[in-house]
């Protein structure tokens, strides 16, 4: 199966490095799902994109993040614990890029799907509130 077109909200499986792990002179993260918030024009070569971590861990004094109702963790095929989009960082990467892997348990499928618009919006808006102090990491 192709890899999907890189639309904001998609939501996909990527090898994030946290700023963290980059500042410590890391440069592979772990694979977990991540909303793809931003893309370049279509033409653009490269395109990048813009992701946004997906973890299980409530966001702390210095993160901010957006939680994923259950109804919308189980529409798009996530776990059933509780999750957060986190927009306090990000990472840029090229599209397609080698970090991008297949959603376990369906082999060949490179997204889980799309966030419901409003929770989007959501996510965007805070993401464009932390960006002046959100640390991003360029892959």
């Amino acid at each position: 199966m192709a890899l999907p077109e890189p639309r904001p909200g998609l939501v996909v499986r990527y090898d994030y490095l946290w700023n963290r792990e980059a500042a410590a002179g890391g440069y592979q993260g772990k694979d977990r799902p991540c909303c793809l918030v931003a893309a370049s024009e279509p033409l653009a070569r490269p395109r990048f994109v813009v992701l946004l971590p997906i973890t299980h861990s409530p966001p702390d004094a210095d993160t901010t993040g957006i939680e994923i109702p259950p109804r919308v963790r189980r529409a798009v095929g996530l776990d059933d614990a509780p999750a957060w989009v986190i927009v306090s960082e990000y990472n840029v990467d090229e599209w397609p890029n080698a970090g991008l892997g297949p959603d376990p348990g369906r082999p060949g499928r490179f997204s889980y799907g799309f966030l419901p618009p409003r929770l989007f919006a959501r996510i965007k808006a805070a993401f464009l509130d932390a960006a002046g102090g959100g640390k991003g990491v360029r892959r």
